[in-house]
């Protein structure tokens, strides 16, 4: 049975389709307001929905497998059924996460366009405006993707599956395997005067006292001065946060803090030098605001430092010790110099040593373009994960020419294939059911349309 809030949503479909459908009977050129095209659970897929998807697809040059005019309603739909699906099993986005979503889509429009004002005199939009119009679709998309990422988190494949998989793919749809580096990196950090790291003190300790004397916020203070942008933008806040992801020194005063009101002493990181406001704590997560400043490295310091990475390059190149020593007992790269300076690329597989061109920092790649293995780099100037500015030279340790994929040198690439095949079915086994689970209304012109599931029309 349709329970009675069905019905009277279901009442309230068919009273606006033809309250709408009568306003177009007196409009020659067919212009809607807006219409209620499909109704799924509670939820009403208008026109404007469709028209936004189908002119967002159309910037991004996304095609349909099958015709738009249903494929598009119905992939809304489908995401729907996943956001319906998250609220049930209390999947939350926070509101700091989705801010910075929508900041890094901003900056991004931004840095394209020229800066923030051409974006607003382009979009015909302030920013306010534009971040509220892009909150709910932001919240939305972030609810389907980890929703759907819950429903495949335990499936895996085993070796046998691969096998067969490979055994039964046909030969002209064997992926191809761009091409793959291994470097191995040694960095030098510019020395910075202490008369600079003092002055960078100063400054944080003037925020402090602001703070104190209730002159100024903390969050105030960190959207003008903090130089970790990416939380900036939120008055510094970082949202819930486990230790583990904090950096030690960082997470030790954070999660000390008890007095909301009061500011921490000043913390030296991995990132530069930070004070710490504390917001609230739930259990094993910390949620605080911080304000980042980073001593700047002056000219003299990387000249200072590319002249000793001169030296070092030299004698490596005349074999007076191995790279992997001088990663180990030379480097300041914390992330590689206890891997003999083996770089290793994180994906949503896992941890790697091979990187395709595109995977690796953008001055690595310009340095490894055109080395032949066992090629040392010349000394360069580059920002490391830290955003610090660091003196580097590389080694290509081995190279992988494009091909296209074997079971005994490409296995992982191919498991990877076959898993995300079975996480397919997965999510479209789930769809389908769900879809005999709820109540699904469209108007008259989508009746027998061309739909990727079955189902949708009762």
């Amino acid at each position: 049975m349709i329970g009675i809030k069905k019905i009277i949503l279901c009442s309230i479909t068919t009273l606006c389709l033809a309250a709408l459908t009568a306003v177009a009977a007196d409009d020659t050129k067919t212009n809607y307001i807006d219409e209620i095209l499909w109704v799924v659970g509670d939820e009403a897929i208008l026109r404007s929905d469709v028209e936004v998807m189908r002119m967002q697809a159309e910037e991004n040059g996304i095609t349909w497998d099958g015709d738009p005019e249903c494929r598009i309603p119905e992939q809304i739909a489908v995401q729907k059924l996943f956001i319906n699906q998250a609220e049930i099993d209390s999947i939350e986005v926070t509101e700091a996460e989705i801010s910075q979503a929508i900041d890094q889509q901003i900056n991004g429009w931004a840095q394209m366009i020229g800066s923030r004002e051409k974006l607003e005199e382009y979009r015909k939009q302030t920013i306010a405006q534009m971040k509220a119009e892009m909150h709910d679709d932001f919240k939305n998309r972030e609810l389907a993707q980890r929703m759907r990422k819950k429903l495949v988190e335990d499936v895996a494949v085993t070796p046998a599956e691969v096998r067969e998989f490979f055994k039964t793919f046909p030969e002209d749809s064997i992926p191809f395997v761009p091409a793959t580096v291994e470097v191995q990196i040694i960095t030098i950090q510019p020395k910075i005067p202490i008369e600079d790291i003092n002055k960078v003190k100063d400054e944080l300790r003037e925020y402090t006292e602001r703070v104190q004397s209730g002159s100024t916020s903390f969050a105030t203070l960190a959207r003008l001065y903090s130089e970790d942008e990416g939380s900036a933008r939120q008055g510094g806040e970082l949202g819930y946060t486990g230790r583990s992801i904090l950096d030690p020194s960082f997470a030790q005063v954070a999660f000390n803090l008890t007095d909301p009101k009061k500011v921490s002493k000043i913390v030296e990181s991995e990132f530069g030098f930070h004070i710490i406001q504390l917001i609230d704590r739930r259990g094993d997560k910390v949620n605080c605001r911080h304000i980042l400043r980073k001593p700047k490295v002056s000219q003299s310091a990387i000249a200072a430092a590319t002249e000793r990475m001169d030296s070092i390059v030299d004698a490596l190149r005349k074999g007076e010790f191995p790279f992997e020593e001088g990663a180990t007992f030379i480097s300041d790269d914390k992330d590689t110099k206890n891997n003999k300076g083996l770089m290793s690329n994180i994906t949503e597989e896992g941890r790697t040593s091979h990187f395709q061109m595109k995977d690796l920092p953008t001055e690595v790649a310009r340095a490894v373009d055109t080395m032949k293995v066992g090629d040392i780099s010349k000394p360069f100037t580059m920002i490391n994960s830290r955003g610090k500015t660091v003196v580097a030279t590389v080694k290509l340790k081995s190279k992988t020419e494009g091909h296209k994929a074997t079971i005994t040198e490409d296995f992982q690439i191919l498991s990877n294939i076959v898993l995300e095949r079975q996480r397919e079915k997965v999510i479209k086994d789930w769809v389908q059911k769900k879809i005999k689970n709820t109540y699904v209304r469209m108007d008259e012109r989508y009746k027998n349309g061309d739909f990727e599931f079955e189902g949708w029309e009762r």
